[in-house]
This record gives C-alpha cells, sequence and structure tokens, in this order.
C-alpha cells in the first residue's frame, strides 16, 4: 500500500500576485503556482485592487497546486493562508462579490481627515494601539462608502453587507463557517486592535463613525478556522492558520525570539525588530513611522514585534520597468547594478506613494537625482538599489533605537532578497550582516504553514518547525565606518530636500 505524504496546502495572497504550494514536514515548498495581481491607481493617493480577481485567482492557484499534488500523491492535511494586511473589502453576503473597489494598504485618500482626528488621538491610539491615526483606515473607508456609495447604503440596510481585510475576505469565501473573522497579524495593521488585550479599540472606531456590527470577529493567527469548503476547493481539511504576510514571514525565516530582525521585501520592504511577550513603551515623540505590531498569536500568547516600511520597493522596480521601460525586468536592474561599484552620486527615492521614515509625510515623492550627462544605466540601476537599501538601513536604525535593542544581523526574504548585489550594499549601509535564508522567496508560505502545522500536525512547535530551515548566503559588510557614514548622510541630504518640498505643498506652496 502506497503511504502519502501529509502536507499542508498554503496560500500567500500578496498585493502583486497570489501563490499557493505544499509543505512538507522538512519545510520543503513544492507544487507552487502563481498568478499576478494587478493594482490601480486613478488617481494621486488611491490604490485599489478588484477583490473579486484576488479571490477567484487565489482559488485558481490552489486548484493548480492541488492538481499536481494530486499526482505526486500527496495528501492534504491543513489549509493555511497568508495575506497581505490592511487592505479592506466590502461585499454583499447574498451573491458573495465586492460591492466597490477593495483599498489597498498604500492607499492616503483618507490622510488630511485622518490627520485632523490626529491632535485628539494619537497619544491614545500610540500607546494602546500602536501606531497613530496615520494615513489610512479601512474603517473610515468604509464608511465614506456607507454614506456615499448607494449599493454599499442599501446592503447595510438589508444586512446583506460584510466588511474586512483580505484575511476576512478569503476565509468567509474557503471556510465552511462562512463567518467574517480576522486575526491579530492583520487586525493590527487595520489600526484599531488594543495590542495587549485582544480586542478591538471600540472608542476609536466609534469616533470614525464604523458600525460596531461590521466589525470582524477575532480570532487568533493559529486557530481553529473552521474546514474548506469541498464545492469551492474540492478538498476537506481543517484551516489552522491565517496570518498576515510579513509577519508569517518572519516566522518562515525562523524569526521567533526577542533581538531578532528581518526584512522581507515584496511590494514594499518591511523591517521588523522581534521584542518578545511585552508590548513595548513607545511614546508618542518617539513615534513616526515605526509600528508595534503582533508578530504572532497562538496558544492564547502574544508576540510582538516593531515594524517600519517602505511602501514601494518592488513595486517601484515593477513600475520603473513596466511605465517607464528604463529597464526589461527587475532581474536586469541587478544584474546591471552588479557592474559597478557605486552610482557615482546619483540617488534614488523610492517614494512613490510618500515616506514614512524619517518622517511620516505622505505628499512626498519619488525622485532619481544626480544625473550627469556621464551618467550610464548601469550607474542608475546601482542607485535604484541602493535607493531600497538605504530606506530599510533607515527602518532598522528606527525599529533599533525605539526598541532599545542592538540587532546583531539582518535576516531577509521576500523576491527582491535574491539579489546578492541589493544584499551587499545592504550589509555595507547597515554595518550587519545580512542572512539570506534558502527559499527566502518562499518564507510566507512556509511560515504560515508552521503556524498551521506546529501543534502536532506537522511538527511539535515552531521551534521544530525552525529547524527545518536552511541559510542560504551571509553578506558580511565591507565599507568603512566613514565610507558607510558619507553615503548614508548624502543619500539623507536628498531626503530632507524632498521633506521640504512636500511641507511647501503642504502649506499650500506646491503645484
Amino acid at each position: 500500500m502506497i503511504r502519502h505524504r501529509k502536507v499542508i496546502l498554503a496560500i500567500d495572497e500578496g498585493t502583486s500576485g497570489t501563490r499557493a504550494a505544499t509543505v512538507d514536514a522538512d519545510g520543503q515548498v513544492s507544487c507552487l503556482h502563481y498568478q499576478a495581481l494587478a493594482v490601480d491607481s486613478p488617481r494621486p493617493g488611491v490604490v485599489e485592487q478588484d477583490a473579486n480577481v484576488i479571490l477567484d485567482k487565489t482559488i485558481a492557484v490552489c486548484r493548480a497546486t492541488l492538481a499536481q499534488a494530486a499526482s505526486e500523491q500527496l495528501e492534504i492535511a491543513a489549509l493555511a493562508i497568508a495575506t497581505q494586511r490592511a487592505t479592506a473589502v466590502l461585499w454583499d453576503t447574498q451573491t458573495g462579490r465586492a460591492l466597490v473597489p477593495a483599498m489597498v494598504w498604500q492607499d492616503t485618500r483618507h490622510a488630511n481627515e485622518l490627520h485632523e482626528l490626529a491632535a485628539q488621538w494619537d497619544r491614545t491610539l500610540i500607546a494602546r494601539v500602536g501606531r497613530p491615526a496615520g494615513v489610512r483606515s479601512p474603517y473610515l473607508w468604509a464608511v465614506h462608502h456607507l454614506r456615499t456609495t448607494p449599493a454599499v447604503t442599501q446592503a447595510y440596510r438589508e444586512r446583506r453587507l460584510a466588511f474586512g481585510t483580505i484575511d476576512t475576505w478569503l476565509l468567509w469565501h474557503l471556510s465552511s463557517e462562512r463567518a467574517c473573522v480576522t486575526t491579530p497579524t492583520n487586525a493590527t495593521s487595520a489600526s484599531a486592535y488594543l495590542l495587549d488585550e485582544h480586542r478591538y479599540c471600540l472608542d476609536w472606531i466609534d469616533a470614525l463613525g464604523f458600525p460596531r456590527e461590521l466589525l470582524p470577529e477575532l480570532r487568533q493567527d493559529a486557530d481553529d478556522f473552521g474546514r474548506t469548503r469541498a464545492d469551492v476547493l474540492g478538498i476537506d481539511v481543517p484551516i489552522l492558520a491565517c496570518a498576515g504576510d510579513q509577519l508569517a514571514g518572519a516566522v518562515g525565516l525562523g524569526c521567533l525570539d526577542r533581538g531578532q530582525s528581518m526584512c522581507v521585501h515584496g511590494t514594499g520592504s518591511f523591517v521588523d525588530l522581534l521584542v518578545g511577550s511585552h508590548v513595548p513603551a513607545v511614546t508618542e515623540a518617539a513615534h513616526d513611522g515605526t509600528l508595534t505590531m503582533t508578530a504572532r498569536r497562538q496558544h492564547g500568547v502574544s508576540h510582538f514585534s516593531l515594524e517600519t516600511f517602505v511602501a514601494t520597493t518592488g513595486s517601484a522596480l515593477n513600475w520603473i520597468c513596466e511605465k517607464l521601460r528604463w529597464f526589461d525586468h527587475p532581474a536586469q536592474i541587478s544584474a546591471l547594478a552588479a557592474t559597478v561599484d557605486s552610482a557615482r552620486g546619483v540617488t534614488f527615492l523610492p517614494a512613490l506613494t510618500g515616506l514614512r521614515v524619517p518622517q511620516l509625510q505622505p505628499n512626498a515623492r519619488a525622485s532619481l537625482s544626480g544625473i550627469s550627462i556621464a551618467t550610464t544605466q548601469a550607474e542608475i540601476a546601482y542607485a535604484i538599489l541602493e535607493g531600497v537599501a538605504q530606506s530599510v538601513a533607515l527602518c532598522i536604525d528606527a525599529n533599533q533605537q525605539i526598541g532599545g535593542i542592538d540587532a546583531s544581523e539582518l535576516v531577509v526574504g521576500g523576491g527582491l532578497s535574491g539579489s546578492d548585489t541589493l544584499l551587499q550594499i545592504q550589509a555595507d549601509l547597515s554595518g550587519m550582516p545580512v542572512r539570506r535564508m534558502h527559499e527566502s522567496d518562499r518564507s510566507s508560505l512556509r511560515g504560515i504553514a508552521f503556524l498551521a502545522g506546529s501543534s502536532g500536525l506537522l511538527w511539535d512547535s515552531l521551534q521544530h518547525a525552525r529547524s527545518t530551515t536552511v541559510t542560504d548566503a551571509v553578506f558580511l559588510p565591507t565599507a568603512s565606518a566613514d565610507a558607510r557614514a558619507k553615503r548614508r548622510a548624502m543619500w539623507h541630504s536628498r531626503v530632507e530636500a524632498e521633506l521640504a518640498h512636500a511641507s511647501a505643498f503642504d502649506n499650500g506652496c506646491g503645484d
């Protein structure tokens, strides 16, 4: 009799694309299928996706993975789901279809309205929710649609309106429970989750005018989410984990302990510093773009991290290739950058949707500067990668300063981590070793499977699951301290110039 190998079906629904794969007890990711997703920005500040397409493509990649798994005689033991965070959906529970375009986490359309609330609310929100009022709110976005979009208003009046982030949207469709639920790693990013109480900040929800009855039920990241709907996926297995993709990536990279720092490069680059099971004391004065996150919640215990991110890095490279057509594809940027040893004064600021560090400024814009008639395409390529690495270095600094913890190395994952040139620049600018894990671009798939299978299904614990991870390469700093300081100071001056320009725009001096 043939004994089938048990695996977990893992979904990684990101902003740029959705993937499904199987993960086995050795941590091996296989049967991987992917479909790209479009992101639309019809006007500055507005970033949207079609949630119906997200669902359809997610189901399609799952079915493709399941077909391959069946042909390889793999036994699906459970489903685990990692998703982009804070992207919000409003849908009709009768039809199951989204009523309006989803608001993507990069969206800043309500920044001015939230800024007006900040003076009254930031002190409370930073201390209890881990972030200020910020520049986007899924709840405020929903309120605007409730007031101005007839289809949404009517669905709410007839009690057939549902609201949630992408985790809620997928779970509602894929689980037999058909419940609106969310998890801490996702709810934290939606900016109304009380970190150390595992409940909503209802005063803030009320202040935004959001109806409490539309709030998804809070679960844990590793939890019982019911069973898969056989009519949708063709399998009937338990759904045992659902988490934000960045935090699932941390688990998949083996970052579980206080003091570990990691960066996952996707549409944006997210830098997390794990700080343990106690919420760090973050003051309003120290806070500007650095957020306190729930890193994971399992067995009734929450673990936290400090997170700072650059919203457009991977997406900036795609934009440069697809819209500007300066390069054929992102891999060409890395290949060309490897042929030179510096950008010769050219600097790139990847602020396509504003800046978060060193200052939260949604009106900041991306820039490429320092170009002369002697500038080459390779130097521009190097400047693009250096702009990403400089931005990440700022994030590392902010996390360490606020957390009062010095990380000894940076563990990296995600698509851009495949660039040796980027990681060497990163090591030189941060002054710390950069460790790339094997198949780091699959860390979210592996991590969400670890969460689903670490209570005895495939592993005895997360630490047991982590033992399956393998280091691919370590990049050591080669630049001197003086050279590092000069490179960072020059780039900082460009950032300060853009902040000054954006400030003038805020004060009515812009176009």
